[in-house]
């Protein structure tokens, strides 16, 4: 009878997509120091009832994605909001460490999930600059300044401590992953630290998300079919706007390779 005097239920919706990290020229993947504000003032409309966060992201730097992840979830305690994440095409490596500071954590069936791992990747140029008589010379301070040297033989002690590295920040990710999720996890059946990835649909059952949907389709079920869905997105400076469309081809055409090669081991 009284219907109409309802108040309308009101949630946030932010978006964070692309490679994590300092990315191109203009720097526009998603980094700790631009997102703030813009988490910042989603965690602060008082009358919200949660936050939901839309990501979609292959991943990149650990570092970045572990102090937005913090942040996230220091946002929540604060303001005693509930977290909604929604996986879009991906959630992975560093992109799902995100999502873990997410209460809950939906996917369409078809995005692709996981790739709880590290990876460091690089060439080796030595047999070719000797073909093409091409002398490196190289003058450290410090016997280790030249570890992984592309143009240098690979020593094993360097290989060693590259992985001595790695390992650390694989259990850091597992910790995060492992504390996010507790006991939803199911890992009866497969290795779930392998650094595979998996089909949303697959990752329901692993206990990796909650649940299959979209935002807007879940936060109706949750929250009303009139609720108020306020979105903050980060918008690009003026002069960030102004730079990029005086940069060269050249410029432009590294920034999309950059970007691309992290994306395009899952298929997209």
């Amino acid at each position: 009878m009284f219907s109409f005097l309802k108040k309308k239920k009101i949630v946030s919706h932010l978006r964070l997509t692309g490679v994590i990290g300092n990315v191109g020229k203009f720097k526009q993947g998603i980094e700790y120091s631009s997102q703030e504000e813009i988490i910042k003032k989603a965690f602060s409309v008082k009358k919200a009832e949660a936050v939901a966060i839309s990501i979609n992201s292959p991943g990149g730097s650990p570092v970045q994605s572990h102090l937005i992840y913090k942040y996230i979830r220091e946002q929540s305690k604060k303001n005693k909001k509930k977290v909604l994440v929604f996986a879009e095409d991906v959630a992975a490596s560093g992109g799902y460490l995100i999502a873990c500071a997410g209460d809950e954590i939906y996917a369409n069936a078809s995005s692709i999930i996981g790739s709880i791992g590290v990876i460091y990747s690089s060439f080796g140029f030595k047999d070719l600059i000797q073909k093409i008589g091409v002398q490196r010379r190289v003058y450290t301070a410090g016997k280790n300044k030249s570890t992984l040297d592309p143009f240098l033989d690979e020593k094993q002690e360097d290989i060693q401590r590259l992985k001595s590295i790695q390992l650390e920040l694989h259990q850091e990710f597992i910790n995060v992953v492992e504390e996010s999720r507790s006991t939803k996890l199911n890992k009866k059946d497969v290795e779930l630290f392998s650094g595979e990835f998996w089909s949303g649909k697959t990752s329901l059952s692993l206990g990796l998300i909650d649940g299959i949907g979209n935002a807007e389709q879940i936060l109706r079920e949750k929250f009303g079919e009139d609720v108020e869905i306020k979105k903050f997105e980060k918008s690009k400076g003026w002069l960030a706007k102004k730079l990029s469309s005086s940069e060269d081809h050249a410029d432009k055409l590294i920034s999309v390779l950059e970007e691309r090669s992290i994306w395009q081991k899952y298929g997209f």
